[in-house]
């Protein structure tokens, strides 16, 4: 049996849709604050994860596989929301783990970010890199990290921390392709670029994560371990900008806003990131299929065209 925490949300969703196709069965806690997606075949719990978990665990059964997703996705409003993002990022956590604790859950995934390796100078960064994020999601995804952590090795409780690149494509609700396309629909004049453009990063494609979650569950079994799951090539944001523009055959004015004096796209924001999966590869056998150009090119035809489900 699977719970799936936030499994109403964007990558959720879709890893249900996975779990659901192999006819696992799948039990999702969500409360709806940021996803709203509902797959008909698994079991919705509504539920708010900040508060006490007694009731919960009454309603769950033992053992399960547990995918911790449930997080405010928003890197940039952590900057200024910052007590809901710890509630909903590490207290929320805290409470998964205890969870797991009490159902005596078999394995927990849980989903963590490239941004708690901040601005890193070595490129691909491997997991063994110090830790220094430079945004309150970065940082309370490292203290999330820490907590499961904490519950594997005091409580056996088999757990993986993932390190993930910008994840699009399919039904993404949120990121720079969505952005993009938003304000050129508004206005296919003009599109306006937060931060210069030179911004670097690494995109995967979503069907590439879920294979990649399966393949850790099922052949990583050590009390705790990271991995990091990105691409092996990274796009800026200015050739994302042009992506966006020859898919939707448009010729607008492009600007920039510069919300800070380096410019990032805002506060917090991470400039260079490419994450080095060697690890993932040699140990699982897992590799992604599109590079981050291709990824953001299908995840606009998604976005434009319809997305239809691998599953």
């Amino acid at each position: 049996m699977y719970i799936v925490t936030g499994g109403a949300g964007y990558i959720g969703g879709h890893l249900v849709d996975y779990l659901i196709s192999k006819n696992l069965e799948v039990i999702v806690i969500d409360d709806l604050s940021y996803g709203k997606y509902r797959n008909e075949k698994a079991k919705f719990v509504m539920f708010d994860l900040r508060q006490n978990m007694g009731e919960l665990v009454e309603k769950l059964e033992k053992n399960p596989i547990i995918y911790h997703l449930a997080a405010n996705p928003d890197v940039r409003t952590s900057m200024i929301n910052v007590e809901e993002h710890f509630e909903r990022d590490v207290k929320v956590t805290l409470n998964v783990m205890e969870l797991a604790r009490r159902v005596d859950a078999e394995k927990v995934i849980f989903t963590s970010s490239s941004t708690v390796y901040g601005e890193t100078s070595k490129i691909p960064t491997p997991e063994s890199e110090e830790l220094k994020p430079i945004s309150n999601y970065g940082l309370f995804k490292l203290l999330c990290e820490n907590i499961v952590k904490y519950y594997a090795e005091q409580y056996g409780i088999k757990s993986i921390s993932t390190r993930l690149a910008n994840i699009t494509g399919g039904r993404v609700s949120h990121g720079v392709v969505i952005d993009f396309i938003k304000k050129l629909k508004d206005n296919p004049n003009l599109l306006e670029i937060l931060g210069n453009g030179k911004q670097r990063k690494s995109y995967l494609y979503i069907d590439d994560l879920i294979e990649a979650f399966v393949m850790l569950e099922k052949k990583v079994n050590r009390i705790y371990d990271v991995f990091n799951i990105g691409n092996n090539d990274s796009i800026t944001v200015d050739e994302i900008a042009k992506i966006v523009i020859d898919e939707m055959k448009l010729s607008p004015r492009i600007t920039y806003k510069n919300p800070t004096a380096d410019g990032r796209g805002w506060p917090g924001d991470v400039r260079l990131m490419l994450l080095d999966i060697s690890k993932i590869s040699r140990e699982v056998g897992w590799s992604p299929k599109m590079s981050s150009r291709e990824v953001i090119r299908q995840a606009v035809k998604d976005l434009l065209y319809g997305y239809k489900s691998v599953y």
